[in-house]
């Protein structure tokens, strides 16, 4: 079932550019994951196939494998024990069915916690023109697609419209605290090591990944630090065939570059000057978006998602 946009029984707390956010109480939110997609910070006015489910179920997935070493927002991502939980989403239970999660609330941080294991999109650009990365630079000599050792953590402020920008860690600190910031990265490069190891056994590379993380509710601001939002999915994270890598040019990927690829023929025929409204997508582009999401939860948790919802 196709969802474009949610219409639940439940108080609104705010619409993302693919989720939806409603809250069920005082300490717990439901996440909705649409099957709305954006790229180039445009939401297309098509839905992708199977891709809210895709995202609920691999963060899902993550955060189980993760959870023994970092405390995080899930409470289900089972539709059954979120209809007992919420009995007003009841008459909802087959639209919501894999797409939805039920979550502790937190005060989210205003940062997006980006761990950069090889050097590609903005990081590259930015590289390839000044030598840095967020102002600060970087070796001399690395190429498109170059493995970091160590990995960088390269923090950004989370825009609510456009593009987020890249700061430095120490400007972090200045923005959210010192001993928060160490903490964030202390988090950020853990589950991003944890992440590469296991994706790796599979064949993928997790080339950069961004986190998002939210302090529980507690008293004078002293809850635990826990990872929110989604985890290591084709929207947060470039994920690359390890069979295929080559560094010095970009490299095939497990997400939405179909999508792009259309997209950025598009702009180049002139025909979209990439603001909104985007053009019209075929069926085939849509079709093989949707498969590119499917194949990588294939490959990442080694069964096929339950597409009869």
């Amino acid at each position: 079932m196709l969802m474009e946009a949610s219409a639940l029984p439940l108080a609104p707390f705010r619409r993302g550019k693919v989720r939806d956010v409603y809250v069920v109480d005082d300490a717990r939110l439901l996440l909705v994951a649409t099957d709305r997609v954006s790229a180039f910070d445009v939401v297309m006015a098509e839905t992708i196939p199977h891709k809210g489910a895709v995202l609920t179920q691999i963060t899902a997935w993550w955060l189980r494998q993760l959870e023994r070493d970092v405390p995080h927002h899930m409470l289900s991502a089972d539709i059954s024990d979120i209809v007992r939980e919420v009995p007003q989403l009841r008459d909802h239970e087959r639209e919501l069915a894999g797409r939805a999660m039920l979550c502790r609330r937190t005060t989210v941080f205003p940062i997006e916690c980006v761990v950069r294991g090889y050097l590609s999109g903005s990081a590259w650009k930015e590289y390839r023109e000044r030598g840095t990365l967020a102002g600060e630079p970087l070796a001399g000599g690395l190429k498109e697609s170059s493995r970091l050792d160590p990995p960088l953590f390269s923090p950004a402020t989370k825009a609510e419209e456009g593009h987020d920008e890249n700061i430095t860690v120490s400007r972090m600190g200045e923005l959210i605290g010192a001993a928060p910031a160490a903490e964030l990265e202390r988090l950020s490069r853990e589950v991003y090591e944890r992440g590469r190891a296991i994706a790796a056994q599979r064949g993928i590379i997790i080339a950069d990944t961004k986190f998002e993380f939210g302090r529980s509710q507690a008293k004078a601001g002293t809850g635990t630090v826990i990872l929110v939002d989604e985890v290591l999915t084709p929207d947060s994270s470039r994920f690359w065939p390890a069979d295929k890598y080559e560094p010095g040019h970009g490299q095939p990927s497990f997400d939405k570059q179909p999508l792009r690829d259309y997209l950025e023929a598009e702009k180049s025929a002139g025909r979209w000057d990439g603001n909104y409204p985007p053009p019209r997508l075929p069926k085939e582009v849509i079709e093989a978006t949707s498969e590119r999401y499917l194949d990588i939860y294939r490959r990442l948790t080694g069964r096929n998602l339950n597409t009869d919802g």
